[in-house]
């Protein structure tokens, strides 16, 4: 697996991470066993750059990494986030929360949970409306000067958010999702990611799964799967939403790969200062995401991908309307 910097820290990953969100929640039942000889193949193949959150579970999957991790801390970039504020005994109850006191309080549970002395690289999850970012990110920075924390980064951050927040410390990744039926970041995100020197990491690179292609009905998603509440997987958008898929899917044909292999080949394909985490709980899916970086795509390719998934291509929004109010902000 080759590497990529993200933006001018220096930071160095893997040109692929791993998103382990689903490992815990979100995407029907779990498998720890599985889960971890996940996480441990990940690193026999060079993927060392780790995506959770203390609000994954909430808690449960910060835990199981350090489970999982136990004697090969030092072989993995470990990234968590804060600021999603959720309640374990009712979960749907949920808050953002960007107070310094917040940051100072998270980041103690956070090592605590991880099993570790350091994060490599600690990002806001959301942005907290009702606290200046330039708060938030200076309580971020103390982090840092203790040796808790080594790089900061922010998800979902809108372009003025990243001004105000890089002006008080280096910036050193933007999480926000990217993918082909996610452009959104092309419209001045990425851009100013490049101005500031900070890195994109792009999460669901792969449609939170639906440009695999292996989701054909909607009822191939688990009782209590989120994405039944996504807009992109209900009723008429599920069917659009298909016939990009199935685009998607013919070109994938000719270049001899699946329909994610390509999607995440595209991804890659953006710049050497992208880095996409695509999550998975499977060795299978694993083997399968790691190798779409051997894929090659010319430009008359990129051309031809831009052509069957445009911007705004895909049929509703990407989150419920409460969610979507908090992205880019």
């Amino acid at each position: 697996m080759k590497r990529r910097k993200l933006g001018r820290s220096g930071l160095s990953v893997s040109e692929q991470g791993l998103g382990c969100m689903g490992m815990s929640e979100f995407y029907g039942a779990g498998d720890e066993a599985e889960s971890i000889a996940t996480l441990h193949r990940a690193l026999e193949l060079g993927i060392d750059f780790l995506d959770t959150s203390d609000a994954y579970g909430p808690y449960k999957n910060e835990e199981l990494l350090a489970r999982a991790l136990k004697g090969r801390r030092d072989r993995v970039v470990l990234a968590t986030k804060f600021g999603i504020v959720r309640d374990p005994k009712n979960p749907l109850v949920r808050g953002i929360n960007g107070k310094p006191e917040y940051v100072r309080a998270s980041v103690e549970g956070s090592l605590r949970r991880l099993g570790t002395d350091r994060i490599d690289l600690y990002y806001q999850h959301r942005v907290d409306p009702a606290t200046p970012i330039e708060d938030t990110v200076g309580a971020m920075a103390e982090l840092v000067k203790q040796g808790k924390v080594r790089f900061l980064g922010l998800s979902e951050a809108g372009i003025e958010t990243l001004r105000r927040a890089s002006a008080v410390h280096p910036i050193s990744a933007l999480q926000t999702e990217y993918s082909l039926w996610s452009r959104d970041p092309e419209d001045g995100i990425l851009a100013t990611c490049r101005e500031l020197g900070i890195g994109f990491v792009a999460y669901s690179p792969l449609g939170r799964g639906f440009l695999t292609g292996q989701i054909k009905r909607f009822e191939d998603l688990a009782a209590d799967d989120y994405r039944r509440f996504s807009p992109r997987f209900q009723g008429e958008n599920f069917e659009k939403n298909l016939a990009l898929v199935r685009r998607v899917e013919a070109i994938a044909r000719e270049k001899r790969c699946t329909p994610g292999q390509l999607a995440l080949a595209w991804v890659l394909a953006q710049g050497d200062d992208v880095v996409p985490i695509p999550g998975t709980k499977r060795r299978t899916y694993l083997e399968e995401n790691a190798a779409a970086s051997e894929i090659a795509l010319s430009k008359a390719d990129l051309a031809r991908l831009a052509e069957v998934a445009p911007r705004g291509v895909a049929a509703g929004e990407r989150y419920p309307a409460a969610m979507m109010a908090s992205v880019n902000r």
